[in-house]
């Protein structure tokens, strides 16, 4: 079908944040005395807000402490993190296909908005998008596309697409299609798990998507 509205996630979807990510995360770890993650564990904390991800990684339940530990990591990414990224190769490409074809296309990713920005301007993506739908601690991606669909950015007619099982299970919440990723972070049988719409390979499959 021809949607309306193509969502991208960022992280995993459009670049590959692992290096900057894990740095960041590490070093709120440290200032507050916590064992560092292995390189091997960053992966699955790419996807999820980060408040989740802290209170998983340290048992914490205080909501002010995982706000420091936010606060700490965010410190560090706003200054270098954010640019120790990685621009899988074939999405450029792929995004100048659909915009050539008249595909409007948003991001919605559990990253704070103004990071999001910054990282589509390094890599001359910035283009391609109508807006940028970023999180903040205590927002699910659900809640992210429910209030674009309030706001009758979003409809039935759009399209989610993501590397993890949040991207999937948010954009069912509020009955739009779905496309995981495999390129990303969370793999085929967390996707296949959610059952999605699409599952793409590499971006060039995405061409599927331009309109018939």
């Amino acid at each position: 079908m021809n949607y309306d509205l193509i969502l991208f996630d960022l992280d995993g979807t459009l670049t590959d944040p692992i290096q900057g990510i894990g740095r960041s995360i590490n070093h709120a770890l440290q200032q507050y005395g916590y064992p560092l993650q292995a390189e091997a564990e960053i992966s699955r904390w790419i996807g999820p807000p980060l408040d989740i991800s802290f209170r998983a990684i340290t048992g914490s339940q205080s909501d002010a402490h995982i706000a420091e530990l936010v606060m700490c990591y965010r410190e560090r990414y706003g200054d270098v993190g954010y640019a120790e990224n990685a621009l899988y190769p074939e999405i450029p490409a792929a995004l100048q296909a659909l915009t050539d074809a008249g595909v409007p296309m948003g991001v919605c990713t559990s990253k704070r908005a103004d990071f999001a920005e910054r990282i589509l301007k390094l890599f001359q993506l910035d283009q391609h998008f109508g807006f940028v739908s970023g999180g903040e601690i205590g927002v699910h991606k659900w809640q992210q596309i429910e209030a674009l669909k309030a706001a009758g950015v979003a409809s039935n007619a759009s399209l989610m697409i993501g590397d993890r099982a949040v991207d999937i299970t948010a954009a069912k919440r509020n009955g739009l299609h779905s496309a995981g990723v495999l390129w990303g972070h969370g793999g085929r049988a967390e996707l296949e798990a959610e059952s999605p719409d699409w599952l793409f390979a590499s971006p060039t499959e995405l061409s599927q998507l331009l309109p018939r």
